[in-house]
């Protein structure tokens, strides 16, 4: 719950500065991450203690962990595409950076994937 309301805490600093024309920053937009990926878990799971809910380590809840990544995986993945090509409509060049993140993510799956395979063979 602690977390819960710091996320909309700094959610809410964030929007209002968004609103009084500052500029929002690097460090609200990982607090903001950093907090949701901490809070997100607390309320999906739940709790060996109370017996409530879908347990991580349990058959199915690893099989939604697996199912989520990849979806999350090709979502980012276009995510970057559309960046790729936002920055190339809006500026007129490509960021070399960002292109090369594209093409680190394209592979990262296929790699990942040949890994894992190899260590159970």
């Amino acid at each position: 719950m602690i977390i819960g309301i710091a996320t909309l805490v700094v959610i809410g600093y964030a929007v209002f500065k968004f609103l009084t024309g500052k500029e929002v920053g690097f460090n609200e937009v990982v607090t903001i991450g950093a907090l949701l990926m901490i809070f997100l878990p607390t309320i999906t799971w739940g709790s060996k203690e109370e017996k409530d809910g879908i347990l991580q380590e349990e058959e199915l809840g690893q099989r939604i962990t697996e199912k989520s990544s990849k979806i999350s995986y090709f979502t980012l993945l276009c995510f970057i595409w559309i960046a790729v090509a936002a920055d190339k409509l809006i500026n007129g060049t490509i960021n070399v950076f960002l292109l090369a993140i594209l093409g680190l993510a394209m592979f990262t799956l296929p790699l990942v994937e040949f890994l894992v395979a190899k260590k159970y063979q």
